[in-house]
């Protein structure tokens, strides 16, 4: 059921798309209610989807990983083909990065519009009661979203020093296509293969974070 749930969901939030890119995102939100879907719900689904973005991007960057070792380990490969392999490599984990960041960006947009709308509907209560248990929960939801959209752009922060290093390799091939420059790579592939395990603990973090969060709304 909830695997339906969220199909529908996305595809509402595809059709959609067109609002929230043409206007507000205020315009997005309100018509995605009138369909049945609230804000919590835009939120766990793009929780989700930065969760795994960042679990794809994970895969790719150990792909490229091992796609840089294999270059390195091989001499006797043409270094035209060397050079395009990092190349397609770097590419890869260029989109990969870009494709987590969107996710949150997303995760941020919605959460803002959820807790705005949140905390001004505290003043409809009636019940006081009612209203201080409301807004309990309101300030340990924010306090878990905190610590998750902080774990992940602590796992964004750390793609940037792996693209750059490897966009270091890419152009130092692109413009030394000899002997001398594989021998060079192979010094800084053991600070590469360094960064790019800091970056998937990171990014191992961040998703733990995600599952938990998802599960608390589950769960309410």
């Amino acid at each position: 059921m909830e695997q339906s749930h969220s199909r529908v969901l996305t595809l509402a939030s595809a059709f959609l798309l067109a609002l929230a890119l043409g206007g507000c995102s205020t315009v997005y939100y309100n018509t995605m209610e009138k369909l049945g879907f609230e804000k919590r719900d835009i939120l766990v689904d793009r929780v989700e989807d930065a969760r795994d973005a960042q679990s794809d991007a994970q895969e790719t960057f150990r792909s490229s990983l091992a796609r840089f070792q294999s270059v390195v380990a091989t001499p006797d490969t043409e270094l035209k083909e060397k050079y395009e392999e990092i190349r397609d490599a770097y590419e890869d984990s260029v989109d990969a990065a870009d494709e987590v960041r969107d996710r949150i960006d997303g995760v941020e947009d919605v959460s803002e519009a959820l807790f705005a709308e949140w905390e001004e509907e505290l003043d409809l209560y009636e019940s006081a009661s009612l209203r201080r248990s409301s807004e309990q929960q309101l300030r340990e939801t924010r306090s878990q979203y905190q610590q998750l959209i902080t774990r992940m752009h602590q796992a964004e922060d750390r793609m940037d020093p792996v693209l750059q290093a490897f966009e270091d390799q890419v152009l130092y091939l692109k413009h030394n296509l000899n002997a001398q420059a594989i021998g060079a790579l192979e010094n800084e592939l053991g600070r590469i293969r360094s960064d790019v395990d800091s970056l998937i603990r990171n990014m191992e973090a961040s998703i733990a974070e995600s599952e938990a969060f998802i599960q608390r709304f589950r769960d309410q």
